[in-house]
């Protein structure tokens, strides 16, 4: 063997190997070379070369072994195991199977494990093979008490099976929430369920028989673990009946809260095998990854990550009851909305149970989900919604043309309404970003839908209407709905800038006022489209043209059942209005309050050496550039009306007074309403609570708006006499996410620096707190 004389031999593990330095021949070779050479051999290939990059690299290479370290796992699954570190590895992967549903791949949790890999291969064509031992002669020796960890493992493998298929039947992202790839591990995909749960059985009843062999308290928390595993997979088979009572598919996820309460308080008792999971397992799975330490959280942690997941699957099953699709729309966005998110396997239960087979929530057809929303919103007793139309085959017939033009319009609208529900079902980064996307497409739905509400105009013979000599025109109740949904989906962008922190504390003045602005929109529009249904009603009930009283045969035409879908309509536009004129007036005095705290220097914008307000306002603004309606603000519309340079600062403060407690009121009014008035069927509990936060957070920009305007005054009276600066006096404190009232209303926080004497002439600065507000702040 030649050796180099400036570095050691390299180490001989294979004492039959003949190897040979050739590091010098290499250096000598490159420098014949000029710069920009290439040497290619036509044998060795791209991939071949940026593999041979990674060889001898332990972060790369994951066949390199320590001194004395050997290939294969030298693990025995054969050995004796006491009854606590059966235990022990329980325990275990149910902190790895915890990590695989927050995103970490199988490679680093599940397949780590030496047993789950003794299960997994060779891939088991039958449930009897399906054991640590393939053997006949291994079966019959294999340890008195392994048969309870193969069934442990038997059910969680299968459990993941399930959660893997069902993540990958929906929509989702692997990059950001999860990892379906098994490399090339089948997780038992050929054995069906039912063995498994029989063996399962089987293993509790003989766990007891055993009872003098294994510790009394040590039976009962392997028991139960067991039991787990038999709750988990009956969860998951039970979320496949949509049709069935919702209350009783929560029955495992309730059974399965109280068993994890139970297996915590026995933790304690179990012993960790650490030596029955290892890293090496990862080189034998199909995979290009590099090697990558185990991903093991704490029991703790995987304690709270499981509770969440079990109480997540028990409200999930609540979006079954179906009310009416506001409602609907209300729980999935309010359920997606809760801290901490839930877990992907749940998001994607979600999806099933709303999608599954294009139907929704496994008794509704897409058109019975958007003609209720129709009528909901736009079309309370309209023929456009009338099933009957669908009976008449005369093409000259109104009514006829009245389906046909209805019948184009869903097949348009079907694929965007319910992307809206899909996009509430990811995480919250990826719900803006595809929003972002999305209202580009409602955009163009709006002009393609007016267009069939002029063919519809024809087919009807629709009047314009006229309020106090003023022509507001055609009701246009399609484009309408898209154009409401459309606003409603712009404003969940900017809102959910706030909540991802997207905005610089600068810029919040400005973005507050474009959410003023499209909230001011949207409460205009909801008006307008009041104004057609309250026309509607009237002349349903009195005659057309008829503002208060009409014929008998009229009125007895105008049945019970009308009413109550007119007073729907109404109810839904009377909410939705409240609602846009409390974020409107909310914004507008936020807006006003950054623009004073900007103007009086406590909060100033950071030094971007790269960067300008105009690019700025083109990168926020991008979203929305190509949005016909409501039209963009040109950045010099922008910029004045958030600065509002000919306000004084008092004044503005004033109006932020003004605003705020406008929208504290409005808040106080929703907050008192019933689940059918705003339309959070099922999920009222969730909807008071988000209300009740936005109350919180105006109560609190209400405080400060008074403690700035109690430190302006002060300030003025004394200033240029020993003071010029109001941070002198005050600071301002942007709370962190978790310190928030709500996720979409940051309210900053006032802090008195001195205020133990005035300034020159003046009293000292005392903060006016109204003992009201902080009363009412306490009681929400």
């Amino acid at each position: 063997m030649q050796q180099s004389d400036s570095l050691p031999p390299p180490p001989n593990a294979y004492p039959r190997l003949l190897v040979t330095d050739i590091t010098k021949r290499f250096i000598s070779s490159v420098e014949a070379l000029e710069a920009g050479d290439l040497v290619k051999d036509d044998h060795f290939t791209l991939f071949e070369s940026v593999a041979a990059l990674e060889i001898m690299d332990s972060k790369m290479d994951s066949g390199v072994l320590a001194e004395g370290e050997s290939l294969d796992e030298e693990y025995d699954v054969s050995r004796d195991l006491l009854p606590e570190e059966i235990l022990g590895i329980m325990d275990q992967l149910l902190c790895l199977e915890m990590a695989w549903h927050l995103g970490y791949p199988l490679s680093q949790t599940l397949l780590t494990s030496v047993y789950v890999e003794a299960l997994l291969k060779p891939r088991p064509p039958h449930f009897f093979y399906a054991d640590f031992f393939r053997d006949a002669q291994g079966r019959e020796t294999q340890p008195k008490l392994l048969f309870i960890l193969r069934a442990y493992c038997l059910g969680l493998l299968k459990a993941c099976c399930f959660v893997n298929e069902l993540v990958r039947d929906e929509l989702y992202y692997e990059e950001e929430d999860f990892v379906t790839n098994t490399y090339d591990r089948y997780l038992l995909f050929d054995i069906p369920v039912q063995p498994i749960n029989n063996f399962l059985r089987k293993a509790r009843s003989d766990l007891r028989d055993l009872s003098n062999d294994v510790p009394k308290d040590i039976s009962a928390a392997l028991d139960l673990r067991l039991e787990l595993r038999i709750a988990f997979l009956r969860a998951i088979d039970l979320s496949e009946l949509r049709k069935a009572n919702p209350d009783s598919l929560k029955t495992p996820w309730i059974q399965m809260s109280g068993l994890l309460e139970d297996i915590k308080k026995q933790h304690f008792l179990g012993k960790p095998v650490a030596e029955a999971f290892s890293t090496k397992l990862q080189r034998q799975l199909a995979s290009t990854m590099p090697p990558r330490p185990i991903v093991q959280p704490s029991f703790d942690e995987c304690y709270n990550h499981f509770k969440q997941l079990i109480q997540d699957g028990i409200d999930i099953m609540d979006v079954l009851k179906y009310s009416d699709p506001q409602s609907l729309l209300n729980f999935v966005s309010l359920f997606q909305a809760r801290k901490p998110q839930p877990l992907v396997y749940i998001r994607t239960l979600l999806q099933n149970l709303l999608f599954k087979e294009m139907v929704v929530l496994g008794n509704y057809s897409i058109r019975q989900i958007l003609d209720h929303d129709l009528k909901i919103v736009v079309l309370p007793c309209a023929p456009q919604v009338d099933p009957s139309f669908d009976n008449i085959e005369i093409p000259t017939d109104p009514r006829h043309q009245i389906a046909a033009q209805m019948e184009i319009f869903r097949q348009r609208v079907a694929e965007c309404y319910l992307d809206i529900f899909r996009i509430f079902c990811q995480n919250r980064c990826r719900i803006r970003r595809t929003l972002c996307h999305n209202i580009q497409e409602w955009d163009m739905l709006q002009a393609d839908v007016e267009e069939i509400d002029q063919l519809l105009q024809v087919a009807l013979d629709e009047k314009s209407l006229e309020t106090e000599g003023v022509e507001i025109g055609y009701s246009l109740p399609l484009s309408s709905w898209a154009y409401l949904y459309k606003l409603r989906q712009m404003e969940w962008i900017v809102q959910l800038g706030f909540e991802l922190d997207i905005y610089q504390t600068d810029e919040f003045a400005g973005m507050y006022w474009y959410l003023n602005y499209l909230a001011k929109t949207r409460a205009q529009h909801g008006d307008r489209i009041k104004s057609f249904t309250m026309r509607n009603m009237n002349n349903a009930r009195f005659g057309p043209g008829s503002s208060g009283g009409g014929s008998e045969k009229q009125l007895s035409s105008y049945t019970a059942a009308k009413e109550r879908e007119y007073l729907q309509s109404l109810a839904y536009l009377r909410a939705s209005m409240l609602d846009a004129a409390c974020t409107w007036e909310f914004a507008d005095g936020l807006c006003c309050l950054y623009t004073a705290l900007q103007r009086l220097s406590l909060i100033r914008a950071p030094q971007r050496p790269y960067g300008s307000d105009t690019l700025r306002y083109d990168l926020r603004m991008k979203p929305f550039r190509n949005i016909t309606l409501p039209a963009l603000p040109t950045f010099d519309e922008f910029t004045r009306a958030t600065l509002q340079p000919d306000t004084e600062t008092h004044h503005l403060l004033k109006y932020a007074e003004n605003a705020i407690g406008g929208a504290r009121k409005g808040y106080e009014a929703l907050s008192k309403m019933s689940d059918t008035q705003v339309f959070s069927v099922n999920a009222h509990d969730r909807w008071i609570a988000n209300t009740k936060n936005c109350l919180k957070a105006s109560i609190a920009a209400g405080i400060s708006v008074s403690m700035l305007q109690t430190a302006q005054t002060a300030f003025e009276r004394g200033s240029g006499k020993e003071e010029n600066d109001l941070r002198s006096w005050l600071k301002v404190e942007m709370p962190t996410p978790e310190k928030r009232y709500h996720n979409w209303w940051i309210v900053p926080k006032l802090h008195v620096v001195r205020s133990n004497r005035g300034i020159g002439g003046a009293p000292p600065f005392v903060p006016y707190v109204p003992t009201l507000t902080k009363s009412r702040m306490h009681n929400t």
